[in-house]
């Protein structure tokens, strides 16, 4: 811990990735933009993260292409050269996150603590922030903000959503809902094929929150596994045309405009994915599905409550010892587990939250 400072003249994040970490990256940036409005804050991130946050009020980005390799280090090194930084905070664990660390030139550079600074970041730094009992991974970032001896509150997100990318999203939902329907959004590929649900599940889901008097909408990226996984879904139900067609719009947005249809939307169905963590930016109610990482500490951070999950038996099945037992964020093995989640739990627990968000529709 590092004491009450004054605020800082300059700062530089370093977080390169992913979807969901650098949303809660902003709740922590946010956080220091109100109580230190006059810090420049520069952030080094990937290139794709960067599409989602550019326009951020008050930052600039600077993104590290990891594809590049040496390259990347090199022009990142380039890019910086003359800058020097009061502060850094290193907020990645990966070696490549720290390598990058060495082109930045700070007097103080903040990473995680001994327990959880991993593959060496520990070699990067030379503060660390608090050690912290099983946090979710936004509070283990609002530890940094502690860190600098600011007040930490509960996370607040302004997310950079132009007003044009707004009313795109208006208009591409509301053309395909000519009953006015409330949206409802499923995202069901994560980056890895193991954390998806299955088909059917994913399907009968469709129709029930049709039947529910919802318009259902598939989001998703450009990827040949994602397109196919949304045929089928829709292909499966029994809502493929007609005026409970499901809307189709996977590879079709960029990651702003996702953003801005998962905000129209009035409730979202993921799995363990970045679209589930950018529509808690926007506060839209997110029922996750979890069954390899622990949703305590990944999992949709203003919905806990929403979350199906078959993690803990997982973790007894393959540990024989509870999830409170074994280190946090061990990660529960094998191809099979999301088939664990029941289509009745799923349903049962989006009637909950209507019934909490959406009395009216009940």
């Amino acid at each position: 811990m590092l004491g009450q400072l004054s605020a800082p003249k300059n700062l530089c994040l370093l977080r390169l990735s992913a979807i969901g970490d650098v949303c809660h990256a902003v709740a922590m940036v946010q956080n220091i933009q109100r109580q230190w409005p006059e810090t420049q804050i520069t952030w080094v991130i990937g290139k794709i993260e960067a599409s989602l946050l550019q326009d951020m009020v008050g930052v600039e980005f600077i993104i590290f292409d990891k594809r590049a390799g040496l390259k990347g280090y090199r022009d990142l090194r380039q890019t910086l050269k003359g800058h020097k930084f009061d502060v850094l905070l290193h907020m990645q664990v990966a070696l490549r996150a720290s390598i990058a660390s060495l082109c930045i030139s700070a007097k103080v550079k903040i990473g995680f603590d001994r327990q959880r600074a991993k593959e060496g970041q520990w070699l990067f730094t030379n503060k660390k922030i608090a050690p912290q009992n099983q946090p979710h991974v936004l509070d283990g970032f609002m530890g940094f903000a502690k860190a600098l001896g600011l007040e930490v509150t509960a996370p607040l997100w302004q997310m950079p959503l132009t007003d044009d990318i707004q009313l795109w999203a208006s208009e591409k939902l509301s053309a395909a809902n000519t009953a006015g329907k409330p949206i409802a959004v499923i995202c069901p590929a994560a980056s890895k094929a193991e954390r998806n649900w299955h088909t059917e599940g994913y399907s009968q889901i469709a129709e029930h929150l049709s039947l529910c008097g919802f318009k259902v909408v598939i989001c998703g990226g450009p990827t040949t596994m994602e397109k196919l996984l949304a045929e089928a879904i829709i292909s499966r139900s029994n809502f493929s045309q007609g005026e409970n067609e499901i809307q189709n719009l996977v590879g079709q947005t960029s990651l702003k405009q996702l953003l801005a249809v998962l905000k129209v939307a009035h409730l979202v169905v993921a799995p363990d994915t970045g679209p589930a963590h950018m529509a808690v930016t926007v506060e839209t109610p997110v029922v996750g599905l979890y069954a390899h990482s622990n949703p305590k500490r990944t999992g949709p951070y203003l919905y806990p409550q929403y979350v199906v999950s078959a993690y803990a038996a997982a973790i007894k099945l393959q540990y024989k010892q509870s999830v409170e037992e074994i280190p946090w964020g061990t990660r529960a093995k094998g191809k099979d587990l999301m088939m664990q989640i029941s289509i009745t739990q799923v349903k049962k627990t989006i009637d909950r939250l209507m019934h909490d968000n959406y009395p009216e529709l009940l």
